[in-house]
């Protein structure tokens, strides 16, 4: 069976949890760009609670354009900005020393297009899981795929629901969890800085 995906900013690790399970992907970059979604957007856990890191866009969230041509207003050095407070909140977790340096290096390179930034952030995280998946972009949009041989999860993964279709799926200690209980559905850094590689 083939996994059919948007391609999304650092994803929640229950992706990747699921996507190990699928022998192919294939990320539609012919949709349209969704406002609200994880397209251009993270969810980390720091000291104060959850926080939400937003890739600003040429043409802010409300544009109506296929998701391979959705630009990176790259004028306001967010990732600098981004990059200080992933180290703010996993400075202290147990795998942050092994994977920071490698990734502080990513968030110094310069993409103009979201779908090659977060292609590339989705390759970092595979490869530190040992992701298997032969993972392709799409040619062409398709709106219905074949549900045999295709499960479509273009729309599942939505900030405004996921934890109520993925709640407890993949549980592992948290940096503050005995402030906040377990936070479910962060972004797979999360997963990475506490748990580790494999998945």
């Amino acid at each position: 069976m083939t996994l059919i995906a948007d391609l999304q900013y650092f994803s929640p690790s229950i992706f990747y949890f699921h996507l190990s399970k699928f022998t192919y992907c294939i990320f539609d970059q012919y949709e349209h760009y969704q406002k609200m979604s994880f397209r251009n957007r993270c969810t980390l856990l720091g000291g104060n609670g959850p926080i939400a890191l937003s890739v600003p866009l040429i043409g802010g969230r409300n544009q109506k354009t296929c998701m391979k041509d959705v630009r990176i207003l790259n004028q306001e050095k967010w990732q600098g900005r981004h990059w200080k407070t992933i180290e703010s909140c996993y400075n202290k977790s147990p795998w942050f020393e092994h994977y920071r340096d490698e990734l502080a290096i990513l968030y110094t390179r310069k993409f103009d297009y979201l779908i090659d930034w977060n292609f590339t952030c989705f390759q970092w995280a595979a490869d530190k899981l040992s992701i298997k998946t032969v993972c392709t972009m799409s040619e062409e949009y398709i709106e219905n795929y074949d549900t045999e041989s295709y499960e479509n999860w273009r729309v599942k993964l939505v900030p405004s629901t996921i934890n109520n279709e993925f709640r407890d799926v993949l549980r592992y200690p948290q940096v503050f969890e005995d402030r906040f209980g377990f936070v479910p559905n962060l972004s797979v850094l999360d997963y990475l800085f506490c748990a580790g590689p494999g998945i």
